[in-house]
């Protein structure tokens, strides 16, 4: 007997009665609980052959990476989507709503913008217009007891600071280095004032610095940054061979010891930790990658067969290779499946295409959509360069990874200050612990310098100095 259609409207007001119920008890309220029944509705028209309880989270997941390749979609629209179906499921009751990596999905919202250190090399340095240096050079606002802001100073020195810019690259420098120094040479020029920078001496130089250290208040490496960037910018670009500092108060340098997790809190947090970012964390664990190697990782890079992964232009832009763990052999190929469907259906839709460093994209033209080449942690959606207007798909950003991280550490009650970079932490002293030599460890994490290094060592010892405390030897 077919139901009354009175009957029918009846359910279905009530249906959404209670999503509506649902949404103002995750404290979203108007008029956004209206935007969330709207991407509920355009799920369930997609999906208008079967209830949601017939459906599965391939349906999911098909559904937002198809939704993900629609390049005009802002970033709040697609996490607000996500947020709509997986509210959608949970109302329904479905047993697997935990399988469906919500977080991934949502943390795809955010995409690589143009001074994005992935990505920011790919630009001319300090691109022209009204605001030269606007795309690339990070920061903004006013700078403080100042009344210059940035965007001013980069429109009045927009020359000066292109070629800082050009002979950085020059040199080969990071990415990353180039836009710290770029910062705190306007942070310098906004200390100036009026006065034109090329022929200040080295009195003007020193007084920023203390400023820096007195007023500021800053860390001593972060004044190192900053003396580093003004030597550059008056000895390799303006070429002043009579730069002489002389004293100047230095901020403090205070000694402190890396953050070193135990095999038990590693375990705890990573049980904390699912989907994709469980995998990135275990994987920076138990390899030692750096944040950003793991998320730059290309397919090509792991090698399954050798149980080992290639870490390229790491620090320094050197290479290096790091163990692949046998933990996470099979998560990873699983994931590598998934990627590579994703990639496939990029492919169809006439997409596909993926960054390329340096010139490779001029060198290789077919590269770009070579699946080698592709993200093993790509984003969940497509980006448009809002330079170029290519359409691709970045990796995932970091701050996803490291959000992810903190919160999981609260969750597993963990007291110590926690971040991705803990695990590389952990990583190197676990192995120093198992018995392996320090230039071993040198070698897998990439350092220059065996002292830098040795830090772990310290780290090693017992309480102070490997010392048992007279208290413990109390027959009390």
């Amino acid at each position: 007997m077919t139901e009354a259609p009175s009957t029918r409207d009846e359910k279905i007001r009530s249906f959404w009665d209670r999503y509506i119920n649902k949404l103002h008890e995750s404290d979203i309220k108007l008029p956004f609980d209206r935007w969330m029944v709207r991407r509920a509705e355009h799920y369930i028209a997609a999906h208008a052959d079967r209830r949601l309880t017939e459906q599965t989270p391939v349906d999911v997941n098909a559904y937002l990476a198809e939704l993900g390749r629609k390049p005009g979609l802002k970033a709040w629209q697609f996490r607000q989507a996500v947020d709509a179906i997986q509210k959608l499921f949970d109302l329904a009751g479905v047993s697997w709503l935990g399988e469906v990596d919500w977080a991934h999905w949502r943390d795809s919202a955010r995409g690589l913008d143009a001074t994005h250190p992935t990505v920011a090399r790919g630009y001319s340095p300090l691109p022209g217009g009204d605001n030269p240096g606007a795309g690339l050079v990070p920061g903004g606002g006013e700078i403080a007891g100042q009344d210059l802001t940035l965007a001013a100073i980069r429109a009045a020195q927009g020359p000066l600071l292109e070629q800082v810019a050009k002979t950085l690259r020059l040199r080969g420098l990071a990415i990353r280095t180039e836009q710290t120094y770029l910062h705190w040479i306007m942070r310098f020029f906004g200390f100036l004032g009026d006065r034109d920078p090329v022929s200040q001496g080295p009195e003007r130089i020193a007084a920023f610095l203390e400023d820096l250290a007195l007023v500021r208040k800053v860390s001593a490496s972060t004044q190192n940054i900053a003396l580093n960037a003004l030597v550059f910018l008056y000895r390799e670009v303006l070429r002043r061979e009579d730069l002489d500092l002389g004293t100047f108060t230095r901020a403090k340098r205070p000694r402190r010891l890396p953050t070193v997790l135990t095999h038990g809190e590693v375990t705890a947090l990573l049980a904390a930790l699912s989907g994709t970012h469980g995998l990135m964390a275990a994987l920076i664990y138990g390899t030692g990658m750096r944040l950003m190697e793991c998320v730059r990782l290309r397919v090509q890079d792991v090698d399954f067969g050798e149980a080992r992964i290639s870490v390229r232009d790491g620090k320094g832009g050197k290479d290096r290779v790091v163990p692949l763990p046998t933990r996470v052999t099979e998560a990873l190929r699983e994931h590598l499946v998934r990627v590579r469907e994703l990639h496939a259906g990029d492919l169809r839709e006439g997409y596909g295409e993926v960054y390329l460093p340096d010139a490779l994209a001029r060198k290789f033209p077919n590269a770009a959509h070579d699946w080698r080449w592709q993200y093993v942690f790509p984003s969940g959606r497509l980006s448009t360069d809002p330079r170029s207007g290519a359409v691709r798909r970045h990796h995932l950003h970091e701050n996803a990874l490291q959000k992810a991280v903190n919160q999981a550490a609260r969750t597993a009650g963990i007291m110590k200050r926690v971040g991705t970079h803990t695990f590389r932490h952990s990583f190197a002293t676990h192995l120093l612990m198992a018995g392996y030599d320090i230039r071993t460890v040198q070698e897998l994490l990439g350092h220059a310098d065996v002292s830098t290094t040795m830090i772990y060592t310290h780290v090693l010892n017992r309480g102070g100095k490997g010392v048992l405390s007279p208290l413990d030897a109390l027959g009390y």
